[in-house]
């Protein structure tokens, strides 16, 4: 047999072997984090639930959804394992600043324009036209015309004779 003939071969299981690979590598890391939980750290569930560990058990974790409130869950569940500071700000609301230099982020990009704030801005006028007020309103006997012919009545609407 010639090497060209078995080089498709070849590669193919290269590739089928990288990527066996990788995931047995990123199942590796998953089961770590989950095996790493301490009670009282914050978790997010592969449902997207956040809630704080209270337990650990073999196969299972006690999590506290809400003050109170206990749910057993299978370790194969929980989706990460969130710092304090993500899980206080993703479920508390605290907004602490992350950066530490202090930059602010626009919510616009009108500061990365250049343009200075008086500008003059072009502004599109929404206001009604006045000539469309001044025209007259159609005819009565155009419209007693239209009725009788059925042109100016609606879907739904019709003659009661």
């Amino acid at each position: 047999m010639d090497i060209l003939t078995l080089l498709p071969f070849i590669v193919l299981i290269g590739a089928m072997f990288l990527m066996t690979r990788s995931a047995k590598k990123k199942q590796a890391a998953a089961a770590q984090m989950r095996n790493d939980m301490q009670p009282g750290t914050g978790v997010r569930t592969i449902g997207g639930m956040y809630a704080t560990v209270k337990e650990v058990h073999d196969d299972t974790v006690l999590l506290e959804i809400a003050p109170g409130v206990h749910a057993i869950f299978a370790k194969n569940s929980i989706g990460a394992v969130l710092d304090d500071a993500e899980y206080n700000r993703i479920v508390h609301g605290d907004d602490e600043e992350l950066d530490a230099d202090g930059t602010v982020v626009p919510d616009d990009a009108s500061s990365l324009t250049g343009e200075s704030d008086d500008a003059e801005v072009a502004k599109i006028d929404l206001a009604k036209d006045d000539a469309a007020d001044d025209a007259e309103p159609e005819d009565a006997a155009v419209k007693d015309a239209k009725d009788a012919k059925g042109e100016s009545k609606t879907d739904g609407e019709a003659d009661s004779k």
